[in-house]
């Protein structure tokens, strides 16, 4: 095995998995690369979704395939936007987009003290459209949402999301510092350890 797709047209998502699976010494393309339409995602779970998605990219490219279904979860909205966090914005009445999710959010957020949330991923990876048994990697950052953007990097809610241990948001943050700790880095690190030990020796 020397290709992996990703079931994603983020290139921000793309960079960073890239990134992130440089260990295994594959190369990670994109399913647009091989014309795949994107994949329904009619679940209320991450890990739903993202076997979903892992599925639709191998079905169309016939290679083994990886998926990342990510979102926002905030303690005050007891746990949303969650798998719907693409579309928070559209749901506020704003253009798609992660700026506009931003833009949505703060408004939202306004005058509410609890401001816990948790960033979270759920990477699944099959070997086929078939796999009986798929590879699941969970990751999760909490943090605080802040009252406006902070920072330049990244992109998503990186923003606006605060990581106390560090007393910076994402978007302050180097990419290799971001990658150790992020939700999308934490879950990669399982997934690199699991495509390592059970696909590769």
């Amino acid at each position: 095995m020397d290709r992996l797709v990703l079931a994603s047209n983020n290139q921000g998502k793309l960079k960073e998995l890239q990134s992130l699976f440089a260990p295994l010494g594959l190369n990670l393309v994109a399913q647009s690369e091989f014309a795949t339409p994107e994949a329904e995602e009619p679940f209320h779970t991450f890990v739903e979704n993202a076997l979903a998605k892992a599925r639709h990219a191998s079905r169309h490219t016939g290679l083994p395939a990886i998926a990342d279904d990510a979102g926002l979860c905030v303690d005050a909205f007891g746990g949303q936007p969650g798998v719907q966090t693409a579309y928070y914005a559209v749901q506020c009445g704003l253009p798609k987009g992660d700026d506009h999710n931003v833009t949505a959010l703060l408004h939202n957020m306004k005058g509410i003290a609890n401001r816990r949330a948790a960033l979270v991923s759920t990477l699944v990876a099959v070997r086929s459209p078939e796999d009986p048994e798929p590879l699941i990697a969970v990751g999760r950052a909490p943090g605080l949402i802040t009252q406006e953007r902070i920072g330049s990097n990244g992109f998503g809610f990186d923003p606006v999301m605060w990581i106390e241990a560090k007393g910076k948001t994402f978007a302050q943050m180097s990419d290799d510092e971001k990658n150790a700790i992020s939700h999308r880095g934490r879950a990669a690190q399982k997934m690199v350890e699991l495509i390592q030990s059970q696909w590769l020796s």
